[in-house]
Formats: structure tokens, sequence, C-alpha cells
């Protein structure tokens, strides 16, 4: 076979459509103390920034190229200088720093996530330096910035693993020739939750305070009241039912994104054991599984946008 010939297209034939470069997984513990008793922040962050040229990749001129480990070095000095207060402002810190410190840097993109620690409790006493991963979900923020431009702030739950051995069916569905599955008026729901929010102003926002709200509101929605629980005819409805709670409790958010990958399980059949099993013995299918999105707004929120 012949190998076709190197080809060399001239700079003025092509256009750069989206160019953006960064450091991915910086990560960090930042400790606060206030005399015996610590606090502490364990974050993930990746910063990704665009210039207002493209001559490093089309011309190999790296005069304006902020090295990626200075981005690195810029994160941590600004979590030893104005702390980690929550993710979100330590988002919105770097992001004004890249902006405000280059003017060349028209656009930056923060990601940063939280290690859940908590503090060790005797009696309901915390520790004072002692702490244990709590894994309730893994929380993370999105912040992004123009030159000239105001912050966007995204902030989310995930790996959120929830379950309810009842309270939950599928019924009623679309059949043809390939469907197997029978209808179920109880089953286990199993799901691991991803959840992200869109605030419409970044002023004056208690990101600690809505966080735990919507950490709630995912709870209550899915599980329903202690006592009774709340039926379930679909993973979708759930979904949906997270996501008014949502909007209906926090005013502040424009719009939620929600996705529930469902995990499901097999009742074991154990008559070869002379054995009864009334959904009692279940064995877990890992692969493949289901998952429901879903993104929800306020139809105020699109009509001031449109």
């Amino acid at each position: 076979m012949q190998q076709a010939g190197a080809c060399h297209l001239p700079n003025e034939d092509v256009e750069v459509l989206n160019s953006e470069y960064g450091k991915n997984v910086i990560k960090l513990l930042r400790i606060r103390r206030e005399d015996k008793k610590h606090f502490i922040k364990e974050v993930e962050a990746c910063v990704h920034i665009s210039l207002d040229s493209v001559n490093e990749y089309l011309h190999g001129d790296n005069s304006a190229v902020i090295p990626t480990d200075t981005m690195k070095n810029i994160v941590l000095a600004l979590a030893k200088c104005k702390g980690i207060n929550t993710i979100e402002q330590f988002a919105l810190d770097i992001c004004n720093h890249l902006i405000s410190s280059y003017s060349h840097v028209m656009h930056v993109k923060v990601y940063v996530q939280e290690v859940p620690w908590r503090h060790l409790e005797k009696n309901g006493v915390p520790h004072a330096h002692a702490f244990i991963c709590v894994p309730e979900g893994i929380r993370f923020c999105e912040a992004e910035q123009c030159q000239k431009g105001c912050p966007l702030v995204i902030s989310g739950i995930k790996e959120l693993k929830l379950k309810k051995t009842t309270q939950s069916g599928f019924q009623g569905f679309h059949r043809d020739k390939y469907t197997t599955i029978p209808d179920r008026s109880d089953r286990v729901l199993s799901a691991e939750l991803f959840c992200k929010w869109f605030y419409g102003k970044c002023q004056d926002i208690d990101f600690d305070c809505i966080w735990d709200t919507v950490h709630e509101c995912v709870l209550e929605a899915f599980s329903g009241p202690p006592e009774c629980g709340q039926y379930s005819p679909s993973h979708q409805k759930t979904v949906n039912n997270i996501q008014m709670l949502i909007l209906g409790r926090v005013p502040q958010i424009q719009e939620t994104e929600v996705t529930l990958n469902n995990f499901y399980y097999n009742v074991v059949d154990l008559q070869k054991f002379g054995l009864t099993n009334d959904k009692e013995v279940l064995i877990p299918v890992d692969i493949p599984y289901a998952s429901y999105t879903c993104t929800l707004g306020r139809k105020k929120c699109f009509k001031e946008q449109a």
C-alpha cells in the first residue's frame, strides 16, 4: 500500500475554533487552626484558561503562555492567603486572580471538588482535631469568568448512593416484541445520584447553606416521610420530585440538572435448597445499568434570557 505523503496546510487556510489549556487534579489539604480546634478542607482543583491569541499553537510562540505549573502554584498560594471557606468562593478566587493578573487571559474555567471530611464525635461532642470521611456524596463546583464579565457558578453533588427497599415500581410502560421485563409494583430502588444547579447571581449567596438544603431535598424527595415513604412510579418521576423540591425551596437556584444511575437487583432462586425467597436475598447487577437525566429550570428565567 502506498503511503500518503506529508501534507501541511498554510495557517491562513485553517481557523482555531477553541483553544484552552490548564492543570488538572491539583490536590491539597488546607488546615485552619483556632487554638486547639482544627478545621480542614481537602480539595481537588482543575484550572483551564483561554488566551487572546493562539500563537503557541500556530507558530510555536510561547511568549504569552502561562505555564501550567504556575497555575498550580497560584492555587496553592491562594489556599494559603485566602483560605478555603467554601469551594465555590475558592473557585471564584482562582478565577478572579487569573482574570485580574493577566490581561491576555480571556476566559477561566475552574472545577473544585471536596473530600467529605467531618469531625469525629463522641456523645455529640466534636473532636478537636480528628476527622472521619463521611461518604454522603461529593461536593463539587464549577466557576467561569471572562474578561470584563460576571462570574458564573455551578454547585453540585455527585456519587451520592441511595437505596430504598420498597415503595418503588414500574408499570404500564410501552411494550413490543423486544420487551421482556414484567410490570413491577414493588421493587428495590438503588441509585447513584449526580445533581448540579445554576445560580442566577453570585452576590450574597450562602453556598454552604444552599448546598445543605439541596442535599436535604434530595434525601427527602427520594425517600418520602420516614414512617411510610413515598411511592415512585418511575425513576424519571423520582428525578422530577427531587428537582421540584429543590426549586421550591431555594429561590436562588434558576436551573437544576439531576441524573440517577440505577443499579438492579435480581431475586435469588432458593427453591433448589428447599427455601422460599420473598425478595429477601438479592444479587446486584452492576452492568449494564440505566441512567435517567433531566434539566429543569424556571420559566421566568428562560423568558428573561430570551
